[in-house]
């Protein structure tokens, strides 16, 4: 998948020393709420050459109050394809301030990614093309954060058939790096 493919280009493109792959090894971080996806994830990262994968782990990343993350949560590179297309149970809008609540699971991923995002950390995310485009007031105050506190360098538009039969929405990659707002997208 995506995880895998990032871990791939880095273990080519940057790992050229056994402490280099110790670095690698040590480095990563997930979190996973459901069973299965998780089991399916700790399996890709053994086939991928990650020797622990226990660094995954099963919780909810919504449920943690949005204000309670602080510098030290804070990290340099966020890869991920959050889940879109529900929404989280009632009551975790309100770990969210008011001009961020919603339900939408990938409106509150982003919100977090942005906030979890050290200055000058870049983030690549599989987000839908509502999250955007759409007419609504959170993604509008959203699209806001990301292009004020972003640069949102890059959108890869990808084939409507990416994740069928599980999802039917378009869906676009985003390339974004935090401490400095949007000056032109690719």
């Amino acid at each position: 998948g995506f995880i895998t493919s990032v871990i791939r280009h880095v273990r080519e493109s940057y790992v050229k020393t056994i402490e280099d792959e110790k670095v690698l090894q040590t480095s990563l971080h997930g979190i996973e709420k459901k069973q299965l996806p998780l089991m399916l994830c700790t399996t890709n990262m053994l086939l991928h050459n990650i020797e622990n994968p226990n660094f995954i782990r099963r919780s909810n990343t919504l449920a943690r109050p949005y204000t309670s993350y602080t510098d030290a949560d804070r990290v340099e590179i966020i890869v991920t394809n959050p889940p879109f297309g529900g929404e989280e149970e009632t009551g975790i809008e309100s770990n969210y301030p008011p001009h961020l609540k919603t339900r939408e699971t990938a409106d509150l991923f982003l919100a977090i990614i942005i906030r979890l995002l050290k200055n000058q950390g870049r983030a690549a995310i599989i987000l839908p093309d509502t999250t955007l485009f759409a007419d609504h007031t959170v993604k509008k105050r959203l699209k806001e954060e990301l292009l004020t506190q972003c640069n949102l360098h890059t959108i890869v538009r990808l084939p409507p058939s990416t994740f069928q039969p599980y999802a039917s929405v378009g869906t676009s990659m985003l390339f974004f790096t935090k401490g400095e707002p949007t000056k032109s997208i690719w």
